[in-house]
């Protein structure tokens, strides 16, 4: 997962609200497999190692459903170690009987699912990054059909056994409310680079020359609002800064385009210009 580690930096944890903690619990252990790493009355730390969380739910209070047509969680996706990891999942799936939708990025083969308070979920694999297509910086990829019958070649039917220890998390993808802003915030602000642009819709942004660590679409419309604080859907994610002074670096960067940068307990949050909450860590 060198896209995933240091120096690069990328997505290391997402924060998501849900209406009734119990129910997503649920969800996210027998449905994904996830494990619980830390629990309180109203928050859940999740993990696939029993070490390390990259994905936490909450209950916030006096909590309402998911609003639409708002900025914030379009899907979080969960990058796995191995093609027979998916592939193992995909029978799972079958065997529970659940619905999910799926595609072939080129780079990745990815499945597409929600929670059960309508958080989308991607979970995927890539493919060796020696057969990815790199065109004056940009990447190719397309949304052509998952090929089922040929990714379940790979692997022999087995009993599930949850998400394995090294999925971590590969990307998050979100709703904004302008592109313009948003760039400007990720890239000078962040210091992602643009290596996909979807028409004057999406932008895909990377570290490392991956395909994407950071998505950002208007596919809710342009001027989207942000929805209320206590409303199903993203409530924090983390970035991963290589050291003190890249995150220091970071920090002057997000001033000059005039992002605000708060320290809360040890820990830097900024705002991208969409109102999502961003942890900056190392």
């Amino acid at each position: 997962m060198k896209f995933h580690s240091k120096p690069n930096t990328y997505v290391g944890h997402v924060n998501i609200k849900v209406q009734n903690i119990n129910r997503s619990l649920v969800f996210y252990q027998e449905v994904l497999g996830f494990e619980i790493l830390e629990k309180t009355e109203k928050a859940v730390k999740l993990t696939t190692d029993g070490i390390t969380s990259v994905l936490s739910i909450e209950q916030p209070e006096n909590v309402i459903p998911k609003q639409g047509r708002t900025t914030g969680l379009y899907h979080f996706a969960l990058l796995l170690p191995k093609r027979s990891d998916l592939a193992d999942i995909v029978h799972h799936f079958a065997e529970i009987g659940l619905r999910y939708g799926s595609s072939d990025h080129l780079v990745s083969e990815a499945l597409y699912l929600s929670d059960p308070d309508g958080n989308g979920i991607e979970i995927y694999i890539d493919r060796d990054p020696s057969e990815w297509t790199w065109n004056n910086g940009e990447v190719s990829m397309t949304v052509d059909p998952l090929n089922f019958e040929e990714l379940l070649s790979v692997t022999k039917r087995q009993s599930w056994s949850g998400l394995p220890a090294g999925t971590v998390m590969g990307h998050i993808h979100l709703h904004v409310a302008e592109l313009k802003k948003a760039e400007e915030f990720y890239s000078k602000g962040l210091g992602f680079e643009v290596v996909n642009r979807y028409g004057n819709q999406a932008l895909f942004l990377s570290t490392g020359k991956y395909h994407h660590q950071i998505a950002l679409n208007t596919w809710v419309g342009v001027g989207a609002p942000a929805p209320s604080e206590n409303s199903v859907g993203l409530e924090s994610f983390t970035i991963v800064l290589a050291d003190e002074a890249t995150r220091d670096y970071t920090i002057a960067q997000l001033k000059s385009i005039g992002a605000s940068v708060t320290e809360e307990r040890g820990s830097f949050i900024t705002y991208d210009p969409s109102g999502n909450r961003i942890y900056l860590e190392i």
